[in-house]
Order: C-alpha cells, then structure tokens, then sequence
C-alpha cells in the first residue's frame, strides 16, 4: 500500500473516455473539482461526455495506439493545465474474440496496439511530467483477464496481462518518489467494449458474430461503470496499488491462487451446471 493521492482539484486525464468506465471517471472526478484532460477516438461520444461536465475540460479526439498523439496532447495539457497533473488514467481498450489457431495477426495487433501500447505510449507521455512534480498517480486498466486466462480470448489476456505486469514494474521502479502505479482489474462491467469488438466466435469457439458473446456477457456484467469508478477511486484515496471491482473478479483473483495451473476445470465444471 502506498500513501494517498491528492486528487481533489487537481487535473486528471483519462483515455477512452466517451462512454463506460472512462465516462464515469470522468463524472466522479469532475464532481471532485478536477479539471479533465479527455480523450477517445468517438468524437460524438467524447463530446456527450464533456457536455454533462461542469469543469474545466480539454477533449481531444484521438487513437491511443497513436504514439505521437500522447506527445502532442502531454505538450497541450502543460501549457493548459493551471494545477498539478493528479491522475493519468489509460482505459481506453478493445475486446476480440477468436481461436489461437484461426486468429489473424492483424486482429492480435489491433487488441495489442490499443490495450497494450495505448497503455505504454500514454504512461510514457505523462510520467516525465509527473515525477518532475513529484506526485500524481498512472492508473492502467487491466481486467479479470489479467489474472486468469480464457479460451478464444488469447490476444485480449495477452494484453492485460501484459498492462499487469507493465504496471507493476513501474510501480517497483517508482518505490520512494511520489509517484504511483495503480493496476485495476474490472470483472464484468456494463460498457459497450464487446459491442464495439471484434467478434468471430463465441465462448466455446463456435463461430459466431459477437451475438452470443453479448447475450453472455449481459448475464454476467452486473457493475455498474459509475459503481467500478467509485471503487477505483476508493482505491486510489486509500493508498491501494491494486484494484479488483466486482465479486467477479475477487473470486476469480482467489480461484487462481488456489490452483494457478487448474482454476478453469472449475470454471468449466461452474459453466455445466449454469447451463442445466
């Protein structure tokens, strides 16, 4: 556990903010007194957004995946920013599904470019700033898919578990500054990140255009996005470097533990009697 972060006022800056979680950060904070640095690549979303803010917003309609935007906007938000930077939140994300073996590499670079590098090229972007200041906190979104891995969800796990073990590096490499590296892992939230992925076989490796995925993924996200941003910033105000949100995902971080080898023969064996 590290010390609190000041947030109350201070500029925060979140990806993938034009709907789900991001949106409800973005609500939370702005009811804190911070100015918000907001970006996404759905401009009609990022605008719905910044309209119900009562703050000092910048929007900036963007690619994560784009290394050079992170620069440009990072270089924006010092010449914008009239306080200190106290969250830089990386959420933006993509979902696919599909087999190992049918998977193409253009959809593994799609899921990666976005969950992965959008992670690194905005961590990268703010940091210098942030430990010129000496305070402030990088929160990277990972998921339930950061601690236990799926079948036909091998781009999405390598992915978040590639932000888990990014961000906990980080975090060890910024032990004594004032800096923190916060990793969160949602479980089932109610955002639209299967209806805006890439979809071409169910659970079971079935071929399917993402309408099963979503009929399943209904019955299991039962978090609200307002309820996942008041526990990660629950966990932010109590020092947490790491943060589950849902039971979904508490359960899933015990079962691992368990039987790191073994947990999906449960989950499989929980599945058969979901479906009697």
């Amino acid at each position: 556990m590290s010390s609190p972060t000041q947030v109350d006022g201070r500029v925060a800056i979140i990806t993938g903010a034009g709907s789900g979680i991001g949106r409800a950060l973005a609500r939370n904070l702005a009811a804190r007194g911070c100015p918000l640095v907001l970006s996404d690549v759905n401009e009609a979303g990022l605008l719905e957004t910044a309209e119900t803010l009562s703050v000092p917003v910048l929007t900036k309609v963007m690619d994560v995946s784009d290394r050079w935007a992170h620069q440009q906007l990072a270089a924006e938000v010092q010449e914008w920013a009239a306080a200190p930077i106290a969250l830089v939140i990386n959420n933006a994300g993509v979902a696919l599904s599909q087999t190992v073996a049918d998977q193409s590499t253009e959809d593994v670079e799609w899921v990666m470019n976005i969950n992965f590098w959008g992670v690194v090229h905005g961590t990268q972007a703010y940091l210098p700033i942030l430990t010129a200041q000496d305070s402030g906190a990088i929160i990277n979104i990972s998921s339930l898919f950061g601690i236990i891995a799926f079948p036909t969800q091998s781009a999405y796990n390598a992915s978040k578990f590639a932000v888990r073990g990014y961000t906990e590096s980080l975090r060890h490499e910024l032990h004594g500054t004032g800096v923190r590296a916060i990793c969160v892992h949602p479980g089932g939230i109610r955002t639209n990140i299967v209806n805006n992925g890439r979809h071409h076989v169910d659970n079971l490796g079935r071929r399917d255009d993402g309408a099963a995925l979503k009929k399943d993924f209904e019955k299991i996200a039962r978090t609200t996005p307002a309820k996942a941003a008041e526990t990660i910033m629950r966990g932010v105000d109590k020092g947490h470097d790491r943060v589950l949100i849902g039971a979904d995902a508490k359960a899933m971080d015990l079962l691992q533990r368990v039987a790191p080898t073994n947990y999906f023969g449960v989950i499989r064996r929980a599945q058969r009697v979901v479906m009697r």
